[in-house]
């Protein structure tokens, strides 16, 4: 699909701190980019940027083949046509649902506002008051309202982060299902992993003002572009291996790589994708049972790794185990790390 909204090496200082570093990246028309990284990297002065709340020190804003903000061009937010739903929802307090998503539509828009509430499923509460509603009610008369105006793309910034777990994971899976049912494009911010890889149609992770890698979820869990990367988007082990070309020698034997290396390096396994079962070579240190499966923590071949098995536990703490690939070909990263990838 074509690039429907683009950012092109956005850059954003304040006081001298780099927020935002020639960030990267493109959205296809219809689809939901996941902007995921830690609190703190620029993900929201990002989406500020892409709104024109906050102007660009450099780069380029790109919609549907417009130049929202570039070299000597910086259109107005209220010109874009892009919606934005708040962390905290910012709904006012005085007027009812349906005023709210109605609020800034102009006289004689009521019928935008009922429409916008019809599409979450929240028109039957039009005459209630914020107060009045659940959170997740309450959240999907935000998104109501930043859809009414009918925006060319919507941005979301980390909007469940005040709902309980229950709610959280019901309304991400609500409010994703949305977007694709009216074809919205959307960039949604979140820190949450899990969250990014079920909202996601791409995810860009971005860390200390900088999109490192953007990919489908698959993509950027069984490619990752760096160490740092390959362990904040899932557990993982990194495995000191000699890469022999197509392949890498590690302690769990042979394993084809993704891409064609040499040399010492690391490679990153997933707990998942080795396999415990009655042997020698390894020990169970540790037993943590999730109901849906279960953790190990083995001591193999002097080296503390991560494993994880379908349902409940069939090891105890002391067992002694055998450990083996199974899994995707791995992503080999050379050693010594770059300071980059080294550092928290």
């Amino acid at each position: 699909m074509d690039t429907y909204l683009e950012a092109a090496g956005l850059t954003k200082r304040f006081d001298g701190h780099l927020a935002v570093d020639a960030a990267s990246f493109s959205v296809a028309e219809g689809e939901t980019l996941a902007l995921l990284g830690p609190s703190g990297c620029g993900k929201t002065t990002l989406l500020r940027l892409l709104t024109g709340l906050t102007p660009a020190d450099g780069g380029s804003v790109f919609l549907a083949g417009q130049t929202l903000s570039g070299p000597g061009v910086h259109v107005a937010p209220e010109l874009r046509r892009v919606g934005m739903v708040f962390q905290d929802w910012a709904l006012f307090p005085h007027l009812t649902v349906e005023k709210n998503v109605a609020y800034g539509l102009g006289a004689g828009n009521g019928a935008r506002a009922w429409e916008a509430l019809e599409l979450v499923g929240l028109a039957d509460l039009a005459d209630r008051y914020p107060q009045d509603l659940s959170g997740g009610q309450a959240q999907r008369v935000a998104v109501a309202r930043a859809l009414a105006p009918r925006p060319r793309v919507l941005l979301l910034d980390e909007p469940f982060s005040n709902l309980d777990t229950e709610f959280r994971v019901k309304l991400r899976s609500e409010v994703s299902g949305l977007m694709r049912e009216v074809g919205m494009t959307a960039v949604f911010v979140t820190h949450d992993q899990e969250e990014a890889f079920v909202v996601g149609d791409q995810v860009a992770v971005m860390r200390s003002g900088r999109i490192l890698q953007q990919g489908t979820p698959t993509e950027v869990y069984e490619h990752p572009s760096s160490p740092w990367l390959a362990t904040f988007v899932g557990e993982a082990n990194l495995i000191d291996a000699q890469a022999n070309g197509a392949t890498a020698s590690t302690m769990f034997g042979e394993i084809r790589l993704a891409e064609p290396a040499s040399g010492s390096c690391r490679v990153a396994i997933r707990p998942e994708h080795l396999l415990i079962g009655n042997g020698e070579g390894g020990r169970v240190t540790d037993v943590e049972f999730y109901g849906h499966d279960t953790s190990y923590a083995v001591e193999f071949a002097a080296t503390s790794v991560q494993v994880r098995g379908i349902a409940a536990p069939r090891f105890r703490q002391g067992d002694q185990v055998s450990l083996t690939y199974s899994g995707p070909d791995v992503v080999a990263f050379a050693t010594p790390l770059e300071p980059a990838d080294a550092a928290d």
